[in-house]
């Protein structure tokens, strides 16, 4: 058994530019990864699809998530579920957005 804490592994994840959301791998497994992003105010994660089902935990502030059905504003405490090959992606507008992504298959293991 592994026990994690999400907030405090956003909290220290780091950024590859100033422009670009905090990210940190939380988990890492074949049949899944778990991912930590801190979204600041203006930064965001571009649409994009993805093989595997995503889904979405707000753990801490609000923000803008879009997907096949446009965007919705979510807060902490939402979870937000993504089909496979689903566009997606996310932005901060006034706070900070806290969120762990939950990638099942792990990405580069679907054919």
């Amino acid at each position: 058994m592994m026990i994690y804490e999400p907030a405090a592994i956003a909290a220290r994840a780091v950024a590859a530019s100033a422009t670009r959301p905090a990210t940190a791998i939380v988990h890492d497994a074949t049949d899944a990864r778990v991912v930590v992003f801190r979204i600041a105010p203006g930064q965001n994660v571009a649409p994009h699809t993805s093989r595997s089902t995503v889904m979405l935990s707000i753990l801490a502030g609000s923000g803008v998530v879009s997907g096949s059905d446009g965007e919705r504003a979510v807060h902490a405490g939402d979870l937000i579920a993504y089909e496979p090959n689903e566009m997606h992606g996310m932005h901060a507008v006034d706070e900070p957005l806290v969120l762990l992504a939950i990638i099942a298959p792990r990405p580069g293991s679907v054919e």
